[in-house]
């Protein structure tokens, strides 16, 4: 309700009602500007791709970072190796504990998951709180703080948590992708964390 309509409304009479909004808010309404859809829109594509491609490296053994008679389909282990002789400081042993067939298939579905809801524009809450914590964890084991690392502070690890948190509240998934259609769903409008 307005100020003016309070003051305007006759003594004793009761406020005109708020209407419901039409439908679930969509980005049109948070981000009003379309050069900045569009932005955020090619923000959410290129994260995509950043959980999308290792993945897809890690399974098939492209030949970048994985080769391919150490791919996951060839019975390679995409996190053992990694977990066991890759992570630095005071939590290497936590993180090597870790190792394991259970850690490859978290470490692989949520790459998965999170790429596909980043690329279809769903679900990009809990795609940013789940690929907010994987990439904290790789963060956190190569120990950013240790003498000889790049930034102690900030690093393309935490760029990317940061990018998940401003996809997610801006609804990046409503400019090409399907987010409008997804927040329209009963589920999603009964559970506002699914958008």
């Amino acid at each position: 309700m307005s100020t003016s309509t309070a003051r305007t409304a006759p003594p004793g009479a009761s406020p005109a009602p708020r209407r419901a909004p039409a439908g679930p808010v969509t980005q049109h309404d948070v981000v009003t500007r379309a050069p900045a859809r569009v932005a955020l829109a090619l923000a959410r594509v290129g994260t995509a791709v950043v959980f999308l491609w290792p993945f897809a490296d890690k399974l098939l053994g492209l030949g970048y970072a994985t080769p391919r008679e150490r791919a996951w389909l060839a019975g390679a282990a995409p996190t053992q190796g990694y977990l066991e002789h890759g992570v630095r400081g005071p939590l290497a042993g936590a993180f090597t504990a870790t190792s394991g067939p259970v850690t490859d298939w978290l470490f692989m579905l949520g790459l998965l998951g999170v790429g596909l809801a980043l690329l279809l524009g769903v679900g990009l809450r809990a795609a940013a709180v789940s690929g907010g914590l994987l990439f904290v964890l790789l963060w956190l084991s190569q120990w950013p703080f240790s003498p000889g690392s790049n930034n102690p502070v900030v690093d393309q690890h935490v760029l990317v948590v940061l990018v998940l948190a401003v996809l997610a509240t801006t609804l990046a998934g409503d400019t090409w992708g399907l987010g409008r259609r997804w927040a329209a769903l009963p589920a999603v409008r009964r559970a506002p964390w699914l958008r």
